[in-house]
């Protein structure tokens, strides 16, 4: 499945990093912008009030001049300072400041892709939309500070936008469309996005009461997706009120981007037209935004600390829907996280208190999936009872608030009455995994049943793991598990029956390194590859360019020399099935024939360990086709393009570790 949308908003601005907290009451924005597409200009003002008088440092764009500044009534020039793209303009203790500015923002380009808009921190206009992220200084932030705001948006009349926040006022007047938003609790920021927007609207009572105004701001191409999606977003707000609490939000409105956007905002979900126009978004990722009103929105991450909320909304949302289909669906992604986790270098793995947001696929692979799997097993460990009632009392303690892993970790043991220090300290504050092995298997038979001795190891440093096994007889499976707290241990079973196999973890519930047969080659391990090689065997301008387009698409890093773990090789049909013969590696797999589609991508495993991603086309132009797609296909194993439309996928088998049973020296026939 292409995976465009994972959010939330990976623009960390320096309020999030510097995680903030409540020492004072969150300042107040009474601001108004002006914004002209056609010219990319912006014209602003803002009244900033706080309780008591205080200090502060304004953060606003460079793009943007300071027309006046006041502060408690009184015209001063203020010193400013430049770092990167924000101005710093410190200011002397007051209890309100007005400010004025004006500027030209940013134009917007169409043609990102969705890897560029990760990092892209501009604030951009043009006729198909308007996009000022939180974090870019388009208007002047309170540096770190959380900030609760009434935003009046005045626009021309063919466009429509949005902040965050309660709609209280919208109307056309003047050939200018005006519309106000109040924002009462505490935010980490301001988003605004605009655009030729045509708007649907429902009203909803949610399951716990609460009256909700649903709405899309979707461009004119797509208008007719809006009524499913407002009948996905209903359904999700049910599903996610019953578990966790009331929506906490007045609105809730999903909006079209030009570009391929996947971000979440309190009450609203920013997504590119292409990714709303892909038929499986409303069943997958636009939950995960829903959710994020809760997650991220509703508790926010103390960053300073990790950013718990991408694992836990991946958690409650990619993977419960993957539960609700079948157990075998959901076991699929499990095997799926820890295919990434194989894949990546050991030198990128860092602890979860160190993850804030997503920057390259590394940081997704701790961030999202294994955060998602540490709550799995948490869940396992408690019960789903307890699991799920820790997650109402975390909703019900730190609702608009900043809140940690810590705080998590207390929620879990008030529910469950267990301490959870060990476990969080464990999966959390340490970075790695366990290297789950059987080591060796004898059986012994003792009177009318046998006894099962079992070598299991770890590594160091060793976790305390519930190892499930299974034991297979001539009779039935018997599932066991097995606690373990050492590098090297040997645990016992009683058997009625004489063992033949053993199996460890094979319905993989235990976050851990993969064994050789467990983690075929997927194309992930390319992608985050610290010093992969690329062998272009194409000669010729357009064959060479389209081969420099795949590696700067697929790889993430910059290319080394051939010792390096990782080799990709590209080329035509002719010339990759000679250069596997040359190197006397697997002829091209039979369902990757030539004649199958335009082009073909697959990886094997050497005899010596190397990973090699083959790439071949029928000439120039299949290659160029696929290079775009390339990066969303991260964990398969092959694909098959047509054109540059992926026709076959998938991954090669996974094979578990099973451990076939010897009975011991002094008890065999």
């Amino acid at each position: 499945m292409i995976r465009f949308v994972k959010c939330l908003a990976a623009l960390i601005s320096a309020i999030a990093l510097s995680g903030p907290t409540f020492a004072a009451a969150p300042p107040a924005h009474e601001i108004s912008v002006r914004i002209e597409p056609a010219t990319h200009s912006l014209q602003g003002r803002d009244t900033i009030t706080f309780d008591t008088a205080r200090a502060a440092t304004l953060l606003l764009s460079t793009r943007f001049k300071l027309d006046s500044l006041l502060i408690d009534g009184s015209s001063i020039q203020a010193a400013t300072t430049t770092a990167g793209q924000l101005q710093h303009v410190s200011l002397p203790a007051a209890r309100r400041i007005d400010v004025r500015w004006h500027g030209t923002l940013a134009a917007l380009d169409s043609k990102l892709d969705h890897r560029a808009t990760l990092t892209y921190n501009e604030p951009v206009t043009g006729a198909q939309g308007t996009f000022l992220p939180a974090g870019s200084g388009w208007y002047p932030s309170v540096d770190g500070a959380l900030e609760r705001y009434t935003v009046e948006l005045d626009l021309p009349a063919s466009q429509r936008g949005l902040v965050p926040g309660r709609l209280t006022e919208e109307r056309v007047i003047d050939a200018r469309y005006r519309a106000r938003f109040d924002f009462r609790e505490p935010a980490e920021g301001i988003s605004l996005m605009a655009g030729p927007y045509r708007i649907d609207e429902r009203r909803l009572r949610t399951a716990a009461g609460t009256d909700v105004r649903l709405r899309t701001y979707f461009h004119a191409e797509i208008a007719d997706l809006a009524g499913g999606y407002l009948d996905s977003v209903a359904a999700y707000l049910d599903m996610y009120e019953r578990w966790i609490g009331a929506y906490p939000f007045s609105e809730l409105s999903i909006v079209s981007s030009p570009t391929p956007t996947g971000f979440g905002m309190p009450t609203l979900t920013y997504l590119g037209i292409s990714v709303l126009r892909l038929p499986f978004i409303r069943s997958t990722s636009l939950g995960h935004e829903v959710l994020h009103n809760w997650w991220g929105n509703g508790v926010y991450p103390d960053y300073a600390h990790g950013n718990w909320s991408e694992g836990l909304t991946t958690f409650m949302a990619d993977y419960a829907y993957r539960e609700r289909e079948t157990a075998e669906a959901a076991k699929a992604m499990r095997l799926a996280w820890l295919r990434d986790y194989a894949a990546m270098p050991p030198g990128d793995d860092v602890p979860l208190v160190r993850f804030t947001s997503r920057t390259h696929g590394a940081s997704q692979v701790v961030g999202y999936n294994k955060t998602a799997m540490v709550f799995f097993m948490l869940r396992d460990a408690l019960g789903a009872t307890a699991f799920d009632d820790g997650v109402r009392t975390f909703w019900q303690e730190q609702r608009f608030r900043v809140a940690s892993w810590d705080d998590l970790r207390a929620a879990f043991e008030h529910a469950s009455g267990k301490p959870l220090a060990p476990f969080f300290d464990e999966w959390v504050s340490r970075a790695g995994a366990p290297d789950l092995r059987i080591g060796d298997a004898q059986v012994t038979r003792m009177g009318s049943g046998w006894r099962l001795d079992v070598s299991l190891q770890q590594g160091t440093p060793a976790y305390t793991i519930s190892v499930p096994l299974v034991v297979r007889t001539a009779d039935a499976d018997i599932t066991h598990r097995v606690q373990i707290s050492r590098d090297a241990q040997t645990i016992t079973l009683d058997l009625p029956n004489e063992p033949l196999t053993i199996t460890l973890d094979p319905e993989l519930r235990i976050f851990r390194r993969l064994g050789a047969g467990e983690a075929p080659p997927i194309l992930r391990e390319a992608m985050l590859a610290a010093s992969p090689t690329v062998s272009v065997l194409a000669k010729g301008s357009a064959l060479e360019a389209a081969a420099r387009d795949i590696t700067s698409a697929l790889l993430q890093r910059s290319t080394a020399n051939s010792a390096a773990a990782i080799a990709v090789v590209i080329g035509l049909h002719a010339q990759v099935d000679d250069w596997l013969a040359g190197q006397k590696l697997p002829a091209r797999p039979a369902l990757l024939a030539p004649t199958q589609g335009t082009a073909q991508v697959w990886t094997m495993r050497a005899d010596n360990g190397r990973t090699v991603v083959l790439i071949s086309g029928r000439d120039a132009s299949s290659l160029a086709a696929i290079s775009s797609a390339l990066p969303h296909y991260g964990q398969q194993s092959y694909l098959v393009f047509e054109g540059s439309r992926v026709s076959e996928r998938g991954t090669w088998p996974s094979q578990p570790q099973v451990w076939e049973v010897k009975r011991s020296a002094g008890d065999r026939k």
